[in-house]
């Protein structure tokens, strides 16, 4: 259920950001192995793509302003404004008084799963402080 509504936000411009994705570049990679973590730095503008690279798994993403650690993704207010489960368009929103979008989902691959017979979908924000995501970018 969305808390507010969200059309009220100035939406993001999905046009540029999809011909800015044809155009990427990588310019480095992080293997992360099951049940460990890493830390990488995506500059503001740029682009970061998370992928499931040895069969079906979650990951948890937690995100941080590198500037100020105190702004941090707020999953309570992303699922306020974009309900539960987040896809193409939605932004991934930080904690007050910044109340800010620190990343936007650009691209799913796993968009086609949609919600099964048991109310089910993926990439959900339902966790406090992280967000389960198997693909996005």
């Amino acid at each position: 259920m969305v808390v507010y509504p969200s059309e009220t936000l100035p939406p993001p411009d999905l046009g540029l950001l999809e011909a800015a994705r044809k155009t990427l570049t990588k310019v480095s990679e992080t293997i992360v192995p099951p049940r460990e973590a890493r830390a990488f730095h995506v500059p503001q503008g740029h682009f970061f793509r998370i992928v499931s690279v040895d069969g079906p798994q979650v990951g948890d993403l937690k995100l941080w302003n590198a500037g100020d650690l105190s702004e941090r993704f707020f999953s309570g207010k992303t699922r306020a404004l974009h309900a539960t489960h987040v896809g193409i368009g939605d932004r991934l929103w930080s904690t007050l008084p910044h109340l800010r979008p620190l990343a936007t989902i650009t691209h799913d691959t796993l968009g086609w799963y949609g919600w099964d017979e048991d109310g089910a979908a993926v990439h959900d924000v339902i966790g406090r402080a992280a967000i389960p995501i198997p693909t996005v970018c």
